[in-house]
This record gives C-alpha cells, sequence and structure tokens, in this order.
C-alpha cells in the first residue's frame, strides 16, 4: 500500500491531495483540495505571475492541512510526497517544490518531482486504469498536445500547437468579448444561447494531414471580427457576442476533432496497430462540446474513449499524487537537490516545437 500527498502550484491553483494505492485495487483519492485565485487575478484580465506566487506561499500549508484533514489522516500516514517540479510560472513551481522539501527532510520520507503534464497524462489511470500505451491528447491553457503514453516516463510527443495553447485562445477571446476569466467556461455558457453558423471563422492548418495544430489566426480572426461589428453597429449585443463564442467554440472543436483523426493515424504509423484508448485531458477537456465530439469520433472508430471527471481536468493534486506512485513503483525518487523548471517538455528526443536558449524548450 503506498499513501501519496501530491502538491500542485504550477499556475493559479494551490492544490493537495492524498491518493492511496493498494496493491491490486483500484486506486483511492481520498481527498482533493483546492484553493482557486480567481478573484485575484479577475481586475488584470489573466493571471499575474508574481501575484500568483504570493498567493501559493500563503496557502500551500493550508491546503495540505485540508487535504489530510478530510483523508481522516495525519502527516504519520503518508508514505511519500509528490510535487509539481515543472513547467509552469517559475514563482508558483518554486513555491510549491520548496514547501514539498521541507515536508519530506522534516518527515524523512521520499520526494518525488512530477512533470505537470505527466500528471495530467497519466490521469485516466487513476480513472479508470488505462493500459499503455494509450493516445492522449493534453489540452489547457498553455499546452496542446498528442502524446503516445507508453509508461509513467516514455512520453512520445505526436504534434501540438505551433503558437497558441487552445486554452491560451479561449482567455483571450473572453477578454476581448469583456467575458469573466477564466475564458474557457465563460465562452462555453454563452455558446450555448448562440448559433456557431452565424460566423465563418478559419480552420487553421488542416489542410495539413499531420498533427500540428495553430491557434493564433484563429483568435485573430475573432478579434477582427469584433472590431467590425463594432464599427458598423457601434456596439455588441448579447446575441452577438453569443453567436461569436458558439461559431470559435465550434471552430476550435473541428479543428481538434480533425486533428484528431490524423493523430490516430500517426499512432498507427508508429506503433504498428491502431490505439485501443484514447483520452484527453487538460483543462480545456472539461468543454463539453468538444468532449461530445471527441466521443463519438471514438465510438466510430472502436476506441475506448477516456476523460477525467471535470474537477480532474483542470489542476489539482490528486493527478501530481497518482503521477508520484507511478513514479514511486519504478524507483524515481528525487532528493532534496530537486530544481523547479519553468520548462519541461515530456517528450524530451523529439525536436522541441516551441521554444529554444537558456530557458528550454516549452514543448
Amino acid at each position: 500500500m503506498i499513501t501519496m500527498l501530491g502538491i500542485e502550484s504550477s499556475c493559479d491553483d494551490t492544490a493537495a491531495s492524498v491518493v492511496r494505492e493498494i496493491h491490486g485495487g483500484q486506486p483511492l483519492i481520498l481527498s482533493n483540495e483546492v484553493i482557486g485565485q480567481n478573484e485575484l487575478h479577475q481586475d488584470f484580465g489573466g493571471i499575474v505571475p508574481e501575484i500568483a506566487a504570493r498567493a501559493h506561499v500563503e496557502k500551500l500549508d493550508l491546503v495540505t492541512e485540508l487535504a489530510l484533514e478530510n483523508a481522516n489522516l495525519t502527516l504519520s500516514d503518508i508514505d511519500a510526497i509528490s510535487v509539481t517540479a515543472g513547467p509552469g510560472l517559475i514563482g508558483g513551481v518554486l513555491s510549491g517544490v520548496m514547501f514539498a522539501k521541507g515536508l519530506a527532510a522534516g518527515l524523512s520520507l521520499p520526494l518525488i518531482g512530477v512533470n505537470h503534464l505527466a500528471g495530467h497524462a497519466l490521469t485516466p489511470r487513476l480513472t479508470e486504469q488505462l493500459s499503455f500505451p494509450y493516445l492522449m491528447l493534453l489540452i489547457s491553457g498553455g499546452h496542446c498536445q498528442f502524446l503516445i503514453v507508453k509508461s509513467a516516463e516514455e512520453f512520445v510527443r505526436l504534434g501540438g500547437t505551433i503558437d497558441d495553447a487552445p486554452g491560451e485562445a479561449f482567455d483571450k477571446v473572453a477578454k476581448v468579448l469583456c467575458l469573466e476569466q477564466p475564458g474557457g467556461p465563460s465562452i462555453e455558457r454563452a455558446a450555448k444561447l448562440g448559433d456557431p453558423n452565424t460566423f465563418s471563422l478559419p480552420r487553421p492548418l488542416l489542410e495539413r494531414k499531420d498533427c500540428n495544430l495553430s491557434f493564433s489566426g484563429l483568435k485573430t480572426a475573432v478579434i477582427r471580427l469584433k472590431d467590425n461589428i463594432v464599427s458598423e453597429d457601434e456596439t455588441l449585443s448579447k446575441v452577438q457576442q453569443q453567436n461569436i463564442c458558439a461559431s470559435f467554440q465550434q471552430a476550435v472543436s473541428d479543428v481538434l476533432l480533425k486533428k484528431t483523426e490524423f493523430a490516430m493515424a500517426s499512432f498507427k504509423q508508429k506503433m504498428g496497430f491502431f490505439p485501443k484508448s484514447f483520452a484527453v485531458a487538460g483543462g480545456v477537456a472539461a468543454n463539453s462540446e468538444i468532449r461530445l465530439k471527441l466521443e463519438n469520433l471514438c465510438e466510430e472508430k472502436n476506441i475506448i474513449f477516456s476523460a477525467p471527471p471535470i474537477k480532474l481536468c483542470t489542476d489539482n493534486g490528486a493527478m501530481i499524487a497518482w503521477a508520484g506512485i507511478e513514479l514511486l513503483k519504478v524507483g524515481k525518487v528525487d532528493n532534496m537537490s530537486l530544481k523547479a523548471k519553468p520548462r519541461w517538455p515530456l517528450d524530451v528526443i523529439s525536436p522541441p516545437m516551441l521554444g529554444s536558449g537558456k530557458k528550454g524548450a516549452k514543448a
């Protein structure tokens, strides 16, 4: 039996969770606590890294106490501590790593540094015990990648965004349309009341039969559309706002759907067989239209579809605790030299898609 405390602080959610695996049994999420920061960043139209880091420092001990209390455990019941060591906003990641180091040192417990993206990618094994290998679409505010998940340590990137992540596009479009942040839920709510066929928006890179995506041009098209409407009508009505949201959301989901088909073919090319399972995770995976379209595609292809519960799509401590259990079982343990990493690609073999230089590749 392994009882793992997982700590997550890579962006604007301070999270802690206790997950237990009993040998041969289904993993149990004993607690999963998240303290968000939406109110702190609301007036700025986006996340302010310095404010986020300060809030993490203030809340890490509190959220950990809540996780232990709701699991009906104490620190003496914990076998190991896992923490997000990157990628993410460096102030938040550093806060979490230093906090976890202090706990591990004080309690003489193993310390496991977890890649935040691996936490998302391994969540289907926590919730549905998917077998390796499986095809994964990781979609969030900062990332968008198609991955072959071969093990808890081995990930093969088939493709990803060459510019903006879809969650970033959702946030920026929401800001332009004067909707609340985070943008994903706001746009989804408005889209439900709109007509997705009102406006014709681009579907970038669909002519390329590969797994790479682009959302920057789509975001710019929405900005220009809004500006044109305002210049002609001098205002943006509620109905127009809803129709823009519906058209934008449909464009994003259409791109993800088509590129997922290409990813399934690419999986077969690399592995010699079609994926038995397809999983989607990350904050954008909480979008109901995107989930439904991907689920329908898997049903057509006779592929198992896996999507975590909504609360496990967004950033959380349970995914970090579970990834820590997976790594601990294969002997991956860190020490007090563990460093916080602003960039940390999952696939360390493939050429980087985004970023390079002193900070390393983003993806």
